[in-house]
């Protein structure tokens, strides 16, 4: 979390989504910040051919898009609610005066900016590979480096095949596929339609 939950509720306002409601649309101006009481949303784009590419999936206290409010530029992609949702949201300049009479807030929120970063690099090293295999298992790795078990199949994959198709860019089939040749070579095991990594 981010923000102290008390403090936002004090502050801000509660929006309740529904599944698949967008919050905000690409090239739109920010005027919020936005964290997540519970629920899961995620920061999407589509390619011209209309396919949708997830950059990130954000669930229970954490915040997005807030990079945007620094940076005074229109967000560069959607943000669209995976379930219903419960996300407090702060006005701009609300949000920036709570930023400017903090240290601790500013620390936290830069350490929280550093880590987005850090992980885009991450990423963006597997996704630049032409291997589904490496692609995939390179979002894997990066999903149970936040878990502290680290045996293997201990970790189920919280993400649907189609999830993981529009976080690498791939198509679903090719997904489903890779995922069947990593179970066949005992990287991964499926569990009634569940994937453990």
């Amino acid at each position: 979390m981010i923000i102290d939950e008390d403090l936002l509720l004090a502050k801000g306002e509660i929006r309740y989504y529904k599944p698949n409601e967008l919050i905000f649309c690409e090239d739109e101006f920010p005027f919020y910040y936005y964290q997540i009481i519970n629920g899961k949303v995620k920061l999407n784009s589509y390619k011209e051919e209309g396919k949708e590419f997830i950059h990130n999936i954000f669930s229970d206290g954490q915040s997005f898009g807030e990079y945007t409010l620094f940076a005074e530029k229109p967000y560069p992609m959607n943000a669209e609610t995976v379930t219903q949702s419960s996300i407090v949201r702060l006005p701009k300049q609300t949000f920036l005066e709570l930023v400017g009479q903090s240290t601790e807030l500013l620390s936290v929120i830069v350490k929280n900016l550093s880590h987005g970063m850090y992980d885009e690099c991450i990423i963006k090293k597997y996704l630049t590979s032409l291997s589904p295999a490496v692609k995939i298992r390179g979002l894997l790795d990066y999903l149970k480096s936040f878990q502290k078990k680290k045996i293997l199949y201990s970790f189920k994959i919280p993400l649907t095949r189609n999830e993981m198709a529009c976080l690498t860019g791939l198509c679903e089939e090719t997904v489903i596929r890779t995922l069947k040749k990593m179970e066949k070579d005992k990287i991964v095991t499926i569990r009634k339609g569940k994937i453990f990594y």
